[in-house]
């Protein structure tokens, strides 16, 4: 299956670390000044099966603040996220991304769905202008603190009277994927933030007869959790506790100091030991602003599990990475994979792309290997036959 034609990659919270990652490896990956290291969709298992190139991945992007990926770049250069040189090497292209980075949505700013109607034209602008087929809204913001589902209207109707009058009842999240349907775009979240992840965006997705994703990029600790944990479970080993402490800086580490922020990583994070070994587990989730990490961030694990005899026995890892290298791959593979869902018409969520989250919707399936292969059947055109 071949393809052809250019597909946008619109990164809400462009700006930040994970998405100027992103801006900067496609480009290097164009210009050959880097290999697709990460990029899962680069595999062999994926070869044929109709992907946009990743040299036809244009970016552009909402954000808060005024951007200049430029220095971003060189700043996570400086960190040691990027090569040293690559902000020289790929520097036209940062500068075109730039330009295309559009003022995101500020609480209280301005009407919200005023907003939505204004996101929904720039991502409409965005590929009228450069000539894409399609266009993936991958949310890569700050993670909010959790939504009660049962505050926010449950239909369109009741959603556009609620904007009528003034009100604003939807996350940022949310509004950036309100405005993604709106305009006829597919949306993935990329955080453990609400998102599309209300029966109004679900309903907002069904009309449009678009896919969806997320939630919670699966980077690092949990990542080894999806692993870990069904191996207990095939083994017979009863696990008794599962405690974890995770330290951070940048962005991430600041805005999961908050509490509010942090409950709903914690839940994310969370979500999976139980349902991959089959009963709860004690243990706590500690996570800490350590500012002067920066991208970089360090994963503690302390595992107790008994096994013939009821022999105790303790499993401890410690897992470091850079969080920008380790997420960016998997946007552009979320990209391109929704991508695929739009090129084959599907509509709503897409839980086989559960495979890269924590928290994946329509999905309790949480352990890796079972995910990949999951993944791959649909990608095949097998459809869906996980949990």
């Amino acid at each position: 299956m071949t393809r052809t034609g250019r597909t946008g990659l619109w990164l809400v919270g462009a700006g930040g670390s994970v998405a100027s990652t992103v801006v900067a490896g496609l480009a290097a990956m164009r210009v050959g000044a880097a290999g697709p290291g990460g990029v899962v969709t680069e595999t062999s298992a994926f070869a044929g099966a109709g992907l946009v190139d990743t040299a036809d991945l244009v970016t552009g992007g909402h954000d808060v603040h005024e951007v200049s990926l430029t220095k971003r770049v060189e700043d996570l250069a400086t960190a040691g996220v990027v090569p040293h040189d690559l902000a020289r090497l790929v520097a036209a292209d940062l500068d075109a991304a730039s330009e295309r980075v559009r003022p995101g949505y500020a609480v209280g700013a301005e009407d919200q769905g005023a907003a939505v109607r204004r996101l929904a034209e720039d991502l409409r602008d965005f590929r009228e202008r450069e000539g894409l087929d399609r266009v993936v809204v991958v949310n890569v913001s700050s993670t909010e603190p959790p939504v009660d589902a049962a505050e926010v209207p449950a239909d369109v109707a009741a959603l556009e009277a609620a904007w009528s009058r003034g009100e604003a009842p939807l996350p940022p999240s949310s509004v950036y994927a309100a405005a993604a349907f709106t305009a006829g775009c597919a949306f993935v979240d990329f955080t453990p933030s609400t998102g599309a992840r209300l029966p109004v965006l679900g309903e907002l997705a069904a009309r449009a007869g678009l896919p969806w994703g997320g939630s919670d990029g699966k980077t690092g600790e949990t990542l080894l959790k999806s692993v870990l944990a069904p191996m207990f479970a095939q083994r017979a080993l009863r696990v008794h506790s599962w405690s974890g402490t995770n330290l951070l800086g940048g962005g991430d580490g600041a805005t999961l100091a908050r509490p509010d922020a942090f409950e709903s990583k914690a839940r994310s994070k969370a979500a999976g030991v139980g349902a991959m070994l089959g009963y709860p587990v004690e243990g706590p989730i500690h996570i800490d602003n350590v500012a002067d990490l920066g991208d970089w961030k360090t994963a503690w694990d302390h595992i107790t599990f008994s096994g013939f005899l009821g022999t105790r026995m303790t499993l401890q890892f410690t897992w470091q990475g850079c969080d920008s290298a380790l997420a960016a791959p998997l946007v552009v593979d979320l990209a391109r994979l929704l991508d695929l869902a739009m090129q084959r018409e599907e509509s709503g969520a897409v839980p086989a792309l559960g495979f890269f989250f924590k928290d994946p919707v329509g999905s309790d399936e949480h352990a890796l290997a079972a995910q990949y292969d999951a993944l791959l059947r649909w990608v095949r055109g097998e459809g869906w036959t996980g949990r």
